[in-house]
């Protein structure tokens, strides 16, 4: 399970720290069926920031996502795995702070392709990646990999009631 180990308020106007768990409980209940839209900050290997749409999803306490092996987010993930993921949940904005792995074992692609299923996503398991009869356009073309953000820092700011912005440190 993952649980902060720290927690910094961050807001100016009084309110109290928001609990982790506001979020967490967010991308619970929204993925995979919510239409929610994820996007990835990489860093090219020359330094400059690369940001692109993927599907994501949260199981088991988790952020996974999908990419393509010959697309700009992998080919950086594989020079340098520190990225962003950004996201509008129901009441909450939140960036997810960590480090990609890809994700290569049987039985987790399965079952993550059973997510991805249930949401709408046609995928299957193909050695060790996923295809599917379509993606979306920024993936590139299948097969596609599977990565695991290995959650380092979340910063939440909420935009309803009750308002807050939080940093939580993993």
């Amino acid at each position: 399970m993952t649980t902060p180990i720290s927690t910094d308020n961050l807001d100016r106007y009084g309110n109290a720290a928001l609990p982790w768990s506001r979020p967490r409980d967010g991308l619970r209940q929204e993925t995979p069926t919510a239409d929610l839209t994820f996007f990835v900050a990489t860093v090219r290997p020359d330094g400059r920031p690369h940001s692109a749409g993927v599907g994501a999803v949260w199981v088991d306490d988790a952020l996974y996502f999908t990419s393509g092996p010959g697309s700009r987010k992998s080919r950086n993930l594989s020079t340098n795995p520190a990225c962003s993921v950004s996201v509008r949940l129901p009441g909450i904005d939140l960036t997810l702070d960590g480090v990609a792995d890809r994700v290569t074992d049987g039985p987790t692609l399965e079952r993550l392709a059973e997510v991805y299923r249930s949401g709408g996503w046609p995928a299957t398991v193909e050695g060790d990646a996923f295809t599917a009869p379509f993606s979306a356009p920024s993936a590139g073309p299948a097969p596609w990999h599977l990565y695991r953000l290995d959650l380092r820092r979340a910063v939440g700011v909420a935009t309803a009631e009750p308002h807050g912005a939080t940093r939580w440190e993993f």
